[in-house]
């Protein structure tokens, strides 16, 4: 029997690995679109709005909409309350959450109604953070609001954190476009799958 050369292996091998990896990530990329379809809202004590930047005082155009869905449950009675996150930007003197807090407020949203942390960065220290928040004040279920392609992210995330969670994704998101929600989507791919493998570690 002729014996297959060393190349030959590493090649193989080197093919096989390639072949995992478009399969993996085309899988993962189905399930966050899949997911982001999802609207589970239901009654909770809270929803906790993932933060989205801010610039001069005012939420970017994003936030903007994740904070209107947020506003749209409280109004609509799923939620109590309201948990504002994102700490202070560059360039920023304010925390995004302290700024999405006065929009709300802007809104019609009662001041008291609405808690803010002040310290993330990231959608995972968002989580954790209000996570804090939720047991201080003994809330205990909570509505992840942020954009469709985000949600499968931010509620494994969310999970991890010990949150009872439910998806809602903003119907409203500024991600419409394939210009727009392609990079997005990418991004959230990305992240997701890095998530994923370090996870066993956190």
């Amino acid at each position: 029997m002729k014996k297959i050369s060393w190349n030959k292996v590493v090649i193989l091998s080197a093919v096989v690995v390639f072949l995992l990896i478009v399969i993996g990530t085309a899988l993962t990329t189905n399930s966050i679109v899949q997911f982001s379809k999802l609207d589970e809202k239901t009654k909770c004590d809270t929803a906790i709005i993932l933060g989205a930047a801010t610039s001069n005082g005012e939420v970017s155009p994003v936030y903007r909409e994740r904070i209107h869905h947020g506003i749209w449950l409280y109004e609509n009675g799923y939620v109590d309350c309201l948990i504002m996150t994102g700490g202070v930007g560059n360039g920023n003197e304010t925390s995004d959450a302290y700024i999405a807090k006065q929009y709300a407020i802007s809104n019609g949203i009662p001041e008291e109604a609405i808690f803010i942390e002040e310290k993330s960065t990231i959608t995972e220290e968002n989580l954790e953070n209000a996570k804090v928040i939720m047991t201080e004040n003994s809330l205990d279920t909570a509505i992840i609001v942020s954009d469709p392609m985000h949600m499968k992210r931010a509620m494994t995330i969310a999970k991890d954190c010990g949150i009872r969670a439910y998806a809602s994704p903003t119907p409203t998101t500024m991600y419409q476009s394939n210009k727009t929600k392609i990079p997005f989507l990418a991004r959230e791919v990305f992240f997701y799958i890095g998530y994923s493998i370090l996870r066993p570690f956190r």
